[in-house]
């Protein structure tokens, strides 16, 4: 394969991120459809456009979508952006339209391209980290509450003409976008920084009040540490962002710990989206989380190491027990979590 960028770009999964991304990519001009399983978000979208707004931006975009049953052709760029547990069952949907010479980028959080390139092929997959925050708010309306990090790479870490191209499409939606030789090494970085994001959907503080709570102080050490270990056991290099700093939290340096979690505090008091996804889809959105589907590659390569997750493990089971209506969000959660520390 040359060049990525073709006439016409799909977006699967038109919510937090790929509603943004996609809406950005429309107003440069480019060739956007949307899809997306929820009926009442596609006739939104195709009735009045797509509407992003929120402190980075604000606009609506006239845009084209239409449910999986309605995809028809073959195409060169597909962005996935649903959410990991949705990741295998969007990619065999997706699969008979992705054209041979193809890829499919992973605009997830996760380690999705580890299921991608099983069902397409590690030829046609695509390595992609975002770390901006964004919420699907209703149907045909997403808040964009603070810029991040974006990267993408090759999942062989080479810079090949697509990859190249794929970089230059995404500086058009955000202009510090970065072309990495290590995708992987920011995938398991936000693994690090994605655990805490997923504790702190425990309780109702703010990721940045959570952050900043010195009671979570130990607890926050132990289970980054944790998931960086593995990351170490894989041979991955984590690479830091927005503030976060994968070195300090395994070399146990307190100092630059402090430091680093005092940019994240900052970072997170900066957006408009005041709590992770996995909180909004507990306590708003009352539905299943993809913590889980996270985190499971994770746990199976510790296991593979021989390395234990207690704390990981514990993560997963408390979220999977406020999804079953079991528990609730508070209720001591984040300091049974902190028992383990």
């Amino acid at each position: 394969m040359t060049g990525l960028v073709p006439e016409s770009i799909i977006v699967w999964g038109a919510g937090a991120i790929g509603g943004t991304i996609g809406a950005h990519l429309l107003r440069a001009g480019h060739a956007v459809t949307f899809v997306d399983v929820v009926d009442e978000h596609v006739a939104a979208i195709n009735a009045d456009g797509l509407t992003i707004d929120g402190p980075v931006a604000a606009f609506t975009v006239p845009a084209r979508a239409v449910t999986p049953a309605q995809m028809t052709g073959q195409h060169r760029l597909i962005l996935l952006a649903v959410k990991a547990h949705h990741t295998e069952a969007a990619t065999r949907a997706l699969l008979p339209y992705l054209a041979e010479d193809g890829a499919v980028v992973s605009c997830q959080n996760g380690l999705n391209e580890l299921i991608i390139a099983e069902v397409v092929g590690r030829a046609r997959t695509i390595g992609a980290f975002v770390n901006f925050g964004a919420d699907y708010i209703a149907p045909g309306r997403i808040t964009y509450g603070g810029r991040g990090a974006v990267v993408v790479g090759e999942l062989d870490g080479a810079t090949t003409p697509r990859i190249t191209a794929l970089h230059q499409l995404m500086l058009q939606f955000d202009a510090d976008a970065v072309l990495s030789d290590n995708i992987f090494g920011y995938l398991w970085g936000k693994g690090g920084y994605g655990a805490i994001l997923k504790s702190s959907a425990l309780t109702n503080d703010s990721i940045a009040d959570y952050i900043a709570d010195p009671a979570r102080a130990k607890m926050l050490r132990a289970l980054v540490r944790e998931v960086l270990t593995i990351a170490r056991a894989e041979g991955v290099s984590p690479l830091g962002f927005n503030g976060f700093d994968p070195a300090a939290f395994l070399k146990g340096d307190e100092a630059a710990i402090q430091a680093s979690m005092a940019i994240m505090e900052t970072y997170n008091r900066g957006s408009a989206k005041s709590h992770s996804g996995i909180w909004r889809d507990l306590a708003v959105r009352q539905r299943p989380t993809d913590a889980g589907a996270q985190l499971a590659p994770m746990q199976a390569a510790a296991r593979r190491h021989g390395l234990p997750t207690p704390l990981v493990d514990k993560l997963v089971a408390l979220i999977a027990s406020v999804e079953r209506g079991e528990r609730k969000i508070g209720e001591g959660l984040a300091e049974e979590l902190g028992e383990l520390a």
